[in-house]
């Protein structure tokens, strides 16, 4: 333990030097309970404090001697200062001087006569409580107890200043690592509520967001947003395209929602978007500005990309009964709704919207079981050649006929199950019924519709390929008829199926022409052999001259590229004599006969030619839907 010893008197520091000598005795005793009564401590042990004596001869010298000491991190326990040192600095300003370099170190004042007043020397070199007196002259147990009791709280205070800082470290460390937790925590919780791709509010903050507007006093549009083909832009630009897509139409929503609104990404290309409104009308122009801002034309990856979405909402009225997930329920029903209303269509919630999605759902619920109850069957409708109405084939179409609803029309529960997935299962039934049937017929073939679900189907070719060698019918007599909206939303696959069909011999036709969006390009480029014109072209004929138009533009174009013209819907003479005329090479319809059962499409079918046009007319008289898949 170092002790610092200033005295100006030579003959004090050989006091001092014999007060801490390594010697034995007993008096201490006495002073030993003194001092822990004094200082309320004991000494850390009764083993013998090893001091190590500094002597200095004037106060500065023991100012020089406390700035090496701090200097080489071997600071001194005490200090003995005489307060009269002429002709130097006194004891007050050598006290004064050490305790501002050293405020840890106890002072102990040693004189018999001072100038100063205690008082005067602890607010010097204060504080209190680490300065000490020693009167001259004072005996050796005084001097040595003082030492002992001063040092050993030195080295308390020191282990106690230690372990202060290694708690204020501690303390530290915890509030950065709270701060970093709460960084994280917050970090996390935005993951949690935001798209990583637009980074807009997700579908779980929107369904809070939702809720607080829910619970608030004023009126407001829930609204879902669907992007229009977006699955065309993936499939021809790829992915990344289709993720730039998204967060331009997300920054495009963002900047035209109504003030203090909200857009969130639900998923895939769907939004969500939340804003007051005093009233529906004037929801439903804001809408209509949302929906029209996003109609334009894109630049992506250095491709013109144009836009479009559809938009259903509901309008929760102050005071309303608004419950959260079924005001998202209704947004979604009017979503639905304007999605089968076409492109950039804009729809309101009634209630008439829930009534018929229950109604789909039975239908749907109703349809997964059909094939099991045999409520399904096949109706075959003849296509005859133009010249000697000679038939050349038969255009498959299902009929749905339930206990619970009796016949369900074919636009109605085939839209279900293309949306349902139950297509595929629908569709294989469809194909083998018909490959069974065909095999009653002297020749002709039977057209099979597909649906562009199903022509989407992984290993499509294979999976037809399959069936028609399972049932033992050669290709030829299968004609596959798919729509345009089908093979063009992905031109390039499309036109790779079909080379594959026809390669293995296939018949191929494009249903409903003139009803898509075809240009003459994607049309050459694909393995067609006919082109069927739509019912509603051949039922305008005789009323107006753009239909007429229309037709007789299709039967060119089919002549000029080696193709097949099938007509469908004739149920007039006038219309068999202008179709002929114009050089239509097929026709199907009415006037021939309606779609009939398998036995007497067989008897057609053997038969061979139309020779009486009534021939069927009793059967199937309820039936409309020609030209349906079902």
């Amino acid at each position: 333990m170092r002790i610092l010893i200033v005295d100006d008197e030579p003959g004090m520091h050989d006091s001092y030097r014999r007060c801490f000598a390594p010697v034995g005795g007993g008096d201490g005793a006495a002073l030993d309970a003194m001092a822990a009564e004094l200082f309320d401590d004991t000494p850390a042990s009764d083993e013998p404090i090893d001091y190590a004596l500094t002597h200095a001869l004037q106060g500065l010298d023991g100012v020089t001697a406390i700035e090496k000491a701090l200097a080489s991190d071997e600071p001194y326990a005490v200090a003995f200062i005489d307060v009269r040192m002429p002709p130097g600095i006194d004891g007050k300003e050598t006290a004064m001087r050490i305790r501002a370099l050293d405020p840890d170190i106890n002072l102990v004042m040693v004189t018999g006569y001072s100038d100063f007043s205690p008082i005067e020397i602890s607010k010097a070199a204060g504080p209190a409580d680490k300065i000490f007196y020693i009167a001259k002259p004072f005996e050796v147990a005084e001097v040595t107890q003082m030492a002992a009791a001063l040092a050993h709280r030195w080295q308390v205070d020191r282990q106690l200043a230690e372990a202060r800082a290694a708690l204020a470290a501690q303390i530290v460390q915890l509030e950065e690592q709270g701060a970093e937790l709460a960084a994280n925590e917050s970090k996390a919780m935005h993951i949690a509520t935001h798209d990583s791709l637009t980074e807009a509010p997700n579908r779980l903050a929107f369904l809070r967001a939702l809720t607080d507007y829910a619970r608030g006093q004023s009126g407001f549009a829930a609204a879902m947003l669907d992007l229009d083909r977006f699955k065309l832009v993936n499939d021809t630009l790829g992915h990344l395209a289709g993720d730039e897509l998204i967060r331009r139409v997300c920054t495009v929503l963002e900047d035209n929602v109504p003030e203090g609104g909200m857009v969130a990404r639900l998923g895939g290309d769907e939004f969500g978007i939340l804003f007051e409104s005093p009233g529906e009308e004037a929801a439903a122009m804001a809408c209509e500005r949302i929906v029209l801002a996003c109609a334009t034309h894109l630049r992506i990856f250095g491709h013109a990309v144009e836009t479009a979405s559809s938009l259903g909402f509901v309008y929760a009225e102050a005071g309303s009964d608004r419950e959260p997930i079924d005001l998202m329920r209704r947004a979604d029903l009017a979503l639905n709704d304007a999605k089968q209303g076409g492109r950039g269509i804009i729809r309101v919630f009634d209630e008439s919207m829930d009534e018929s999605i229950r109604f789909r759902r039975r239908i749907e619920g109703g349809l997964a079981q059909a094939i099991e109850r045999g409520e399904l069957s096949l109706v075959y409708q003849p296509i005859v050649a133009r010249e000697e109405l000679e038939v050349v084939g038969f255009e498959a179409l299902v009929r749905w006929n339930t206990e619970e609803f009796g016949p369900v029309s074919p636009a109605l529960f085939i839209p279900i199950a293309e949306e349902s997935n139950l297509i595929h299962e629908l569709g294989d039934w469809i194909l083998e019924q018909s490959l069974t049937v065909i095999k009653d017929w002297p020749g002709q073939y039977v057209s099979v519709n597909f649906s562009p679900r199903q022509f989407r189907r992984h290993n499509f070719v294979g999976h037809v390929l399959e069936c028609v060698q399972r049932a033992g019918v050669e290709p030829s007599r299968v004609q596959i008829e798919i729509t345009e909206t089908a093979i063009f939303d992905d031109a390039d696959r499309a036109a790779d199926t079909l080379y594959k069909l026809r390669q293995m011999g296939f018949r191929i036709a494009l249903d409903d022409f003139g009803t898509g969006y075809s240009s003459l390009y994607n049309i050459r480029k694909f393995a067609l052999d006919s082109l069927k014109i739509d019912r509603s072209f051949i039922d305008g004929m005789g009323r107006e001259r753009e239909s007429a138009a229309i037709v007789h533009s299709i039967i060119h174009l089919g002549r000029a590229l080696g193709l097949g013209v099938i007509a469908e819907g004739v149920e007039t003479e006038v219309q068999l004599q202008a179709l002929r005329v114009a050089g239509c090479s097929h026709l199907q319809g009415y006037f021939f006969s309606r779609p009939v059962a398998p036995d007497l499409a067989a008897e057609i079918a053997n038969r061979r030619y139309m020779v009486d046009p009534s021939v069927g007319a009793e059967n199937d008289e309820d039936q409309v839907g020609n030209g349906t898949h079902g």
